[in-house]
């Protein structure tokens, strides 16, 4: 049986409803800087889109290293608290797939 070992990212979800990738994530896996999130058992899924044609949510440049961030509280089950959250590209379904539930806050 074969194990596949995914890539896990530590992201920030802030108290206003937004979602903070680095730049390496965003370059790598979503290069049209849009996304569509889509709430999964205890997950939001993040798929990327190709094009503007295709709608979603604008990834945003938030600084010189080119970091971005997404405004997806819309997306989120209500009273979800904000705080880092893991994340693993899911390379079968096409999307990086982030826990609803925040990082232990002891996490290095």
């Amino acid at each position: 049986m074969k194990t596949e070992i995914m890539e896990s990212w530590l992201l920030e979800l802030t108290a206003q409803g937004y979602l903070h990738l680095p730049a390496a994530l965003a370059q790598r896996y979503f290069p049209a800087d849009l996304l569509v999130a889509l709430p999964r058992d205890g997950e939001v899924w993040l798929v990327p889109l190709r094009g503007p044609a295709a709608g979603g949510l604008l990834l945003k440049q938030r600084n010189a290293r080119g970091d971005r961030s997404v405004l997806i509280w819309e997306a989120l089950p209500p009273a979800t608290p904000p705080g880092l959250r893991r994340a693993v590209w899911d390379e079968r379904n096409g999307a990086l797939r982030m826990a609803l539930q925040p990082e232990p806050e002891n996490v290095s």
